[in-house]
């Protein structure tokens, strides 16, 4: 039981579910702004709604890493033999 939290406490502080996570977060709150922007918004950045692609770009990147994790998980490591003194 104990080795078996120490697994998935560790692959859940994997960088690559901090990462992922914090880009997704990220992504999904830059897409709501770009989905509920004003039309001055867009205009500032001559005609392009930069908060929806940017957004949808950072939630794809995300998305990769959380997948990347989920199918190649952290490898244990081997546990020590004992000495046979």
């Amino acid at each position: 039981m104990r080795r078996l939290l120490a697994e998935l406490l560790a692959n859940l502080l994997d960088i690559r579910v901090v990462i992922g996570g914090l880009f997704a977060i990220y992504g999904v709150i830059l897409t709501i702004v770009g989905l509920i922007d004003s039309p001055a918004a867009r205009q500032k950045a001559q005609g392009v709604d930069i908060n929806l692609w940017v957004g949808l770009a950072m939630l794809a990147f995300g998305l990769c890493f959380l997948v990347w994790s989920m199918f190649h998980p952290r490898k244990p490591l081997p546990e020590p033999e004992p000495d046979a003194d």
